[in-house]
């Protein structure tokens, strides 16, 4: 049996391979939607031949649909362009890879390396802007429980995010979020407990079992001991 979300990426990439012909590459799907979130839009990536301002119009005109399909507009990339921005965004270039399923064309990540010198210095841009802003919103809470457990929960998927790059960072790989996730704290010595209690934050829609706000101050340590492993990492 195909899974949920092949009939909607199929029917994206018809319409890629109507607006790009034999300039269309590959089609791959990627994100929360292919790892259980049914709420979260289908998120694909497209490499093309090339782009031009006409093909920006086409697809334009192709949103509106997309959007009834609960497709989120498709992330579209000449070929060539996203081979020389490896560099640029290996966090978010990596976890593409880590979770794509391929829905068209040949494998886009065949012969694709990120070097771990670009991703450990993405990683400690984004763990230590994390740390900062962490800081900072617990002052502007004043302590209080409310906003602090609101605070713990809206941060958790950056962090959860940011342990994942770490696993890849240390050549730690799984396809599976959680067990990514749970790899990446094991490197780094966080707590399995607090990796659990923060991965069940992120999609929450009925009861809370856990006290976000008491988490606060394991949570900063977890922070603080991820972002001195990141900032002293070496290949």
């Amino acid at each position: 049996m195909a899974p949920s979300w092949q009939t909607a990426a199929d029917s994206l990439a018809g319409d890629l391979r109507g607006v790009f012909g034999d300039r269309l590459r590959s089609v791959v799907a990627y994100g929360p939607h292919l790892e259980g979130d049914s709420d979260a839009p289908l998120t694909c990536l497209a490499l093309v031949g090339s782009l031009t301002t006409d093909d920006l119009f086409a697809c334009a005109k192709l949103a509106p649909r997309w959007e009834r399909s609960h497709i989120a507009t498709p992330l579209i990339l000449p070929e060539s362009e996203f081979r020389r921005s490896l560099d640029a965004f290996p966090l978010e270039y990596g976890e593409i890879i880590r979770t794509h399923q391929r829905v068209f064309g040949d494998s886009p990540f065949a012969e694709v390396t990120i070097v771990p010198d670009d991703l450990r210095r993405a990683c400690e841009t984004q763990i230590k802007s994390h740390l900062v802003h962490l800081r900072e919103a617990f002052i502007e809470s004043g302590g209080q429980p409310g906003p602090v457990g609101r605070l713990v929960a809206a941060s958790a998927p950056a962090f959860t995010s940011l342990l994942r790059n770490v696993a890849r960072l240390n050549g730690v790989l799984a396809s599976d979020r959680a067990e990514a996730t749970r790899l990446g704290a094991q490197t780094v010595r966080i707590p399995d407990q607090l990796v659990a209690d923060l991965l069940s934050l992120e999609h929450s829609t009925g009861m809370v079992t856990v006290d976000s706000a008491r988490l606060f101050p394991e949570y900063l340590a977890a922070v603080e001991r991820l972002a001195h492993a990141v900032d002293t990492w070496r290949a």
